[in-house]
């Protein structure tokens, strides 16, 4: 036993002592746990911010004008006045995402109980600003004419909602995303980095030279999990506190040593998967394509960008032997809503039962596959 330990610890060293001389693997991992999960937070919205506006006025009223000053920012950039025969011309060049037309006597027709209409023309090429848009000038549109109509003060609402957002109360999209991101790309670097050890081996021919040496194939392989696994929890790690806690300001409200328990349970799950495709992949290539393959679904259908509630029934249950499901599930509980232990125990629960089969399948595929 003594010996069998000290030989998954010498191997593990000579892992990682050969990551420190792939270059890029290092670039892709200092990039994906800083500038990656950064870039992800700040730089893409799914929500519509300075979108640009257009507004044909052939009334001129004061009501007209009270619609016009109703764009600002951050949302919407101040209104652009155009005439009716630039509209074409405008939306083919994409020089504005949304133009409302007003139609002349608009004010007076609204007065005389005449029902008029407001045409509002969308770019729907432009998905993420025309899926909201159109629901949010409608709304401004509404709350304007009820002000005008009721002389410069909003009508009293007949029921009073007050709605409280737990856990984000500004709905700021970077805390979720920044985290989301964390999550895949843990998930990724962790297959990646297994596979790659044991492909780059068998490519070197140091795999054969270590077979014919008093190690098991067992020792080899656990020693390629505990290796990686450490580099990406390391990683993980100082990324939550650095980029995501300090840079980026997102508060995290669960217990950081829980969190790190969670990662290492799940990335002896995916460090096992990354060996078992690294067994069936003969190359680096062919490794890319079946991560593509295995990945994306997984990635996709965890939970992590849509709830599990909102898939069909029979995806809940198939996603459930995937480890990515569970470690979503954990890490927002704890992360965003500060759960502990009597919370988080089911998903930790599972992730070991998944580690422990892939382990075992990939412990097998292993030995078959140095045999040949």
């Amino acid at each position: 036993m003594k010996q069998t330990l000290k030989n998954i610890f010498f191997l593990g060293v000579k892992e990682l002592r050969g990551l420190g001389r792939d270059y890029m693997l290092i670039v892709l991992i200092v990039y994906a746990f800083s500038l990656g999960i950064y870039i992800t937070g700040n730089a893409t919205s799914d929500t519509i911010t300075r979108a640009t506006v257009a507004i044909v006025d052939e009334d001129h009223s004061q009501l007209s004008e009270r619609i016009f000053d109703s764009f600002f920012l951050p949302m919407f950039l101040p209104a652009e006045e155009i005439s009716l025969d630039e509209i074409d011309p405008a939306m083919d060049e994409g020089k504005y995402t949304f133009v409302l037309v007003i139609p002349s006597n608009f004010e007076k027709d609204y007065l005389a109980g005449r029902k008029p209409e407001i045409q509002l023309n969308i770019d729907a090429t432009r998905m993420s600003q025309a899926f909201s848009g159109g629901g949010y000038i409608q709304q401004m549109i509404s709350r304007e004419i009820a002000v005008f109509e009721h002389k410069g003060q909003l009508p009293q609402e007949p029921v009073k909602t007050v709605i409280r957002n737990r856990y984000n109360a500004n709905l700021t999209q970077s805390w979720f995303k920044a985290v989301m991101q964390l999550v895949s790309n843990i998930t990724m670097l962790a297959i990646i980095l297994t596979g790659a050890a044991l492909i780059r081996e068998r490519e070197n021919g140091t795999l054969e030279h270590l077979l014919v040496m008093p190690v098991t194939a067992f020792e080899i392989m656990f020693s390629k999990v505990w290796s990686m696994l450490l580099v990406v929890l390391a990683a993980s790690m100082l990324s939550i506190t650095v980029v995501i806690m300090q840079m980026m300001s997102v508060p995290v409200n669960g217990s950081l040593t829980l969190f790190a328990v969670g990662v290492a349970l799940h990335l002896f799950a995916v460090t096992s998967l990354g060996i078992f495709l690294a067994c069936i992949a003969q190359n680096m290539p062919q490794l890319g394509m079946l991560l593509i393959l295995v990945l994306l679904p997984m990635q996709m259908l965890s939970g992590g960008s849509t709830p599990m509630e909102s898939m069909p029934h029979w995806v809940q249950y198939v996603m459930q032997i995937a480890p990515t499901t569970h470690f979503v599930e954990f890490c927002q509980a704890i992360l965003f809503r500060g759960a502990g232990l009597s919370v988080v125990w089911k998903p930790f629960v599972m992730l070991i039962v998944i580690g422990g089969v892939l382990f075992a399948l990939s412990l097998q595929r292993f030995r078959k596959s140095v045999a040949q």
